[in-house]
């Protein structure tokens, strides 16, 4: 394909009469090194089964990579949620390795993240945290109920699962009411490299 700027083609010609060789954008990357996405969810999911009652929930990481300290602040945004919470329930699934310690996860209310800041807790939420003896389900019991506006997030403190792996968990909420009974909310898709 024939170059078309002009000021390029000088540019290339004059690189190539002074004996400078032109660098493809890998040879800029110093051997050894490889860049990483933050972790955070893409703007883009492919899920082979669409199913329309699946809903993606926001989530951010402080590191990818497998077997590496990291926290993660699993979000219930404002608009992803149509009640108060009084009951949260995170489902996991049982191949994820990593130890899940109650002590470790807090509940907070978050400022959710962008491409100029990161994600973080503004309050702790006072909140009992428990985890059943396979590590498959985390429970969240706020002492009051999230109310309907801001966002709120699980903190978990972990050492991130081995194995360069998709793992989905989904979240269960109770709302306040008179049938104790929890509905799908939406689930979080998070990457291990």
């Amino acid at each position: 394909m024939p170059i078309q700027s002009p000021s390029l083609r000088r540019w290339i010609g004059g690189a190539a009469m002074t004996g400078l060789a032109l660098m493809a954008p890998a040879d800029l990357i110093a051997p050894g090194t490889a860049a990483h996405a933050q972790g955070t969810p893409g703007l883009m999911e492919f899920r082979w089964d669409t199913d329309r009652g699946y809903r993606k929930l926001y989530y951010f990481q402080t590191s990818t990579f497998e077997n590496d300290r990291s926290e993660w602040y699993l979000t219930l945004r404002e608009k992803d949620r149509k009640t108060a919470v009084l009951k949260l329930t995170v489902t996991v699934p049982d191949y994820f390795d990593a130890k899940l310690k109650p002590r470790r996860m807090s509940l907070c209310k978050t400022s959710a993240g962008s491409m100029m800041s990161r994600t973080k807790c503004l309050e702790t939420i006072p909140a009992t945290i428990e985890v059943n003896d396979k590590q498959t389900t985390i429970e969240v019991f706020p002492d009051t109920p999230l109310p309907m506006d801001g966002d709120y997030s699980l903190r978990i403190k972990l050492f991130n699962p081995e194995g360069k792996r998709m793992y989905q968990l989904n979240a269960l909420i109770q709302a306040p009411g008179d049938v104790p009974m929890s509905g799908y909310a939406g689930s979080w898709l998070i990457d291990v490299d």
